[in-house]
């Protein structure tokens, strides 16, 4: 595994795309493109793209007639999208303030990044303002921490071992599970046309070390968190007995995940 504290500041991301990407963030990628019936020839921004696996969705399905453009705050997240995706023109850039002219695009996309913006009400209008007029967006964050058990165990773990900041840190992707709240985030934005879904989709990790390894080694020190290996290993080795009963005979962890998707138009 690269050392995520290695100076090239790409190590976290690299980590985040071989296991978060196809165990979670791929699997999520058609179901938010399908909200926002993503058609040939339109323009899209995915912001806070990470290393782009909404944004890849996208470029497939508005094809070589459409355009496509991938925005996020960390350079590392943006070098791994640019080594998959060198086609995608990839910005750097922040969810508040974004880079872009009035009415750029068709579509604007969000998949599990506006949690973590510190202005959302800001992020929110800022996403309708590029749009062209009826133009849509589709977002989509976790649903409370509660409704994923499995991230549950590995947030209390972690807690006990490496104190309230790491578990802090964890806790943070579920800081927008209250869908009600999402709605009226977009609606006091200027938004028309807001519905809020609630969706499950399977999240499947090669095994429960890898889900910990995912989020110690990937998420925790994009967030400027970094643990040394001896907890790591203790982390792990909770975890993996708490989540016993989800591991598969294969040895893959495989467990419900449910996110809210919402939809809208400018």
């Amino acid at each position: 595994m690269t050392d995520p504290t290695a100076p090239d500041g790409v190590a976290h991301a690299r980590v985040y795309d071989a296991l978060l990407v196809p165990a979670e963030f791929a699997r999520w990628a058609p179901r938010v493109a399908d909200a926002a019936r993503l058609a040939a020839g339109e323009r899209v921004l995915d912001v806070a793209c990470g290393t782009g696996a909404l944004t890849r969705e996208a470029a497939r399905r508005v094809g070589p007639r459409g355009t496509v453009a991938g925005l996020d705050v960390d350079p590392g997240m943006l070098t791994v999208a640019g080594e998959r995706a060198p086609e995608i023109a990839w910005r750097q850039g922040t969810a508040e303030r974004l880079p872009f002219g009035d009415a750029a695009f068709d579509v604007v996309l969000c998949q599990f990044g506006l949690m973590f913006v510190p202005d959302r009400a800001a992020a929110a209008r800022e996403m309708l303002r590029v749009l062209v007029g009826g133009g849509r967006v589709a977002v989509a964050v976790w649903d409370r921490l509660e409704r994923t058990p499995a991230y549950a165990a590995l947030v209390d773990v972690t807690a006990g071992v490496a104190g309230a900041p790491a578990a802090d840190a964890l806790r943070a992707p579920f800081a927008m599970g209250d869908r009600a709240a999402l709605g009226a985030l977009f609606a006091a934005a200027g938004a028309r046309e807001v519905a809020v879904t609630t969706q499950t989709a399977p999240s499947d990790f090669p095994g429960v070390r890898a889900l910990v390894e995912s989020e110690l080694r990937g998420w925790l020190p994009a967030a400027g968190i970094a643990l040394d290996a001896e907890r790591v290993e203790a982390i792990a080795a909770e975890t993996e007995r708490r989540l016993a009963r989800h591991v598969a005979a294969d040895g893959r962890l495989r467990f419900p995940s449910s996110a809210h998707v919402l939809t809208a138009r400018r």
